[in-house]
């Protein structure tokens, strides 16, 4: 603090002004410069014009908030960076990554199997209680496409600790409102910071050694694609024999005992652009890296679609099961989700294999072709034998992490000093997609029943493989087969994307300068 005498000689507290290194608008992610700044102003004298107007003391629940904040920007000895001898990306943190990935991203699934529960709880039709993944996939959409590209500036473990931290403390909520109003816009808020997963993704992309890279991608997205099936497995168990608001504490202990393990263990990376961007001018940057990047819109394309087949699949499934002729129960819904269990023990071996020895576009085309045969199987099957729904859940789940994998795999090579921005654009297309999927599958299986919603997940995978055959996997333009089909991982060297990573980083770091 400084000092300085005004015109008429009274003294006067100039507030300090801070400048962050990583970025100015990143303060609230900041936490120990966001608590220093709170000790500094409740410790500043007042000056004699104002000092009958202002407390002596700082609030006790301002001191609080300061403990809090130096408690999340603790930084366990053995989490510290140290630039000379850098933590190796092993199979360790790849598990401590997988498990955040997984019991996060179970909050967004945790509704999926009770969606009938929820109607009866709160007295509403199973079309308005079906608002609440809606809700919450735009929730998750708006936090990746705010929140997630922060990470590209600021330091990612405290980032991801206040993300943690927050989602716990709003998910209270949850856990005791009676309002169906309130019940939604807290699965929205919740949703925005559930964003943890979207933060691991880029660092494995970072960290992990190339020749492991694919398989601890397919680790890591299979962990997240474990909490879609962990939270319909234990939520329909869990309701089946208690209130639905049971697994809502049981998720609410989870997110604590997940915040306590990433704070001894995750260490503490720091920013990849330690020079700073404005916040503004990283979210304006995404705009430019989309439109140079013509294989990350062909990947968000892909991922739009094959998201809203899948979660088309899922969403209506609850409604089918729980109908005639079927007529199950929330127990049998949610251990229904084991049948996605198959995928997730074989796609990491199977996309190792692939991408030793073909080209990685040819992953999610293989995964794009596999979930087509579930749909057709699952849509013309599925309205009067159970053999319908899980044949085309084992093959829409191995189609997706397929193609998710595939699609990632790629991503890598493009942008390296941007590769949380590119991975929101990526995000955000996906779960917009999953967005529509359940908005429209719904609406059509209240008209039509399950072959239209069927019908609709056909027509999605159907426009995926036109946009991943559009392009070659050697093609530097939008459109074309330039370079020849390439199916050889060896053709993986003369990638354009790979040659030309350094330059359009350059290319960014000019764009943002001369902006």
């Amino acid at each position: 603090m400084e000092n300085v005498d005004d015109k008429g000689g009274d003294a006067a507290t100039a507030p300090e002004t801070f400048r962050l290194k990583d970025t100015a608008t990143a303060t609230a992610m900041t936490t120990s410069v966001l608590a220093d700044s709170i000790c500094e102003e409740s410790a500043a004298q007042p000056s004699p014009s104002t000092q009958l107007q202002t407390h002596p003391k700082t609030p006790e629940s301002t001191n609080v908030v300061v403990r809090c904040l130096k408690k999340l920007d603790y930084v366990p000895a053995r989490c510290q960076w140290d630039p000379e001898s850098p933590p190796s990306f092993g199979w360790g943190l790849c598990l401590l990554f997988t498990l955040a990935g997984m019991f996060t991203v179970s909050n967004l699934y945790y509704n999926h199997p009770i969606l009938n529960v929820l109607a009866k709880e709160f007295d509403v039709s199973y079309e308005t209680a079906s608002q609440v993944p809606t809700l919450m996939q735009a929730g998750y959409a708006l936090g990746l496409t705010g929140l997630a590209p922060l990470a590209d500036i600021v330091r990612r473990r405290p980032l991801t600790l206040t993300l943690v931290f927050v989602t716990a403390a709003v998910w209270l909520g949850l856990c005791l409102t009676r309002s169906f109003i309130a019940f939604r816009i807290l699965s929205f808020l919740v949703a925005i910071t559930t964003v943890t997963p979207q933060l691991m993704l880029p660092l494995v992309a970072e960290l992990a050694p190339v020749k492991r890279r694919a398989m601890m991608i397919s680790v890591i997205f299979g962990g997240i694609f474990m909490g879609l099936l962990f939270a319909r497995i234990i939520s329909g168990i869990v309701t089946e024999y208690t209130s639905f608001r049971t697994i809502y504490f049981v998720a609410l202990g989870i997110q604590y005992l997940l915040f306590v393990l990433l704070f001894f263990l995750l260490p503490d990376y720091p920013s990849v652009n330690p020079e700073g961007i404005s916040y503004f001018r990283m979210l304006y940057s995404m705009v430019h890296i989309a439109m140079r990047q013509p294989l990350l819109v062909q990947m968000s394309i892909i991922g739009f679609f094959m998201n809203a087949a899948y979660v088309g699949y899922w969403t209506t499934l609850t409604f089918l099961l729980s109908s005639p002729p079927f007529n199950l129960n929330t127990l049998d819904i949610g251990l229904f989700a084991l049948i996605g269990m198959p995928p997730f023990f074989i796609n990491p071996h199977l996309i190792h294999h692939l991408t030793k020895y073909l080209h990685t576009s040819y992953a999610y085309i293989i995964g794009l072709m596999i979930a087509m045969i579930g749909i057709f199987i699952g849509t013309f099957v599925g309205t009067f034998s159970l053999a319908g729904p899980i044949v085309m859940g084992i093959l829409i789940d191995m189609g997706l992490i397929l193609s998710q994998t595939g699609c990632r795999t790629r991503l890598v090579t493009i942008e390296p000093k941007a590769r949380n921005r590119v991975n929101t654009i990526f995000m955000v297309s996906s779960f917009s997609g999953m967005l529509m999927g359940t908005s429209v599958c719904n609406k059509l299986y209240a008209t039509g029943g399950w072959h239209y919603s069927g019908y609709a997940g056909i027509a999605f995978i159907v426009a995926a493989l036109v946009i991943g055959l559009a392009r070659g996997p050697h093609e530097m333009h939008w459109v074309g087969y330039r370079g020849g089909w390439g199916m050889y991982s060896s053709l993986d060297k003369r990638e354009p994307e790979v040659t030309g990573a350094a330059t359009a980083a350059s290319d960014e770091e000019k764009a943002v300068k001369s902006a």
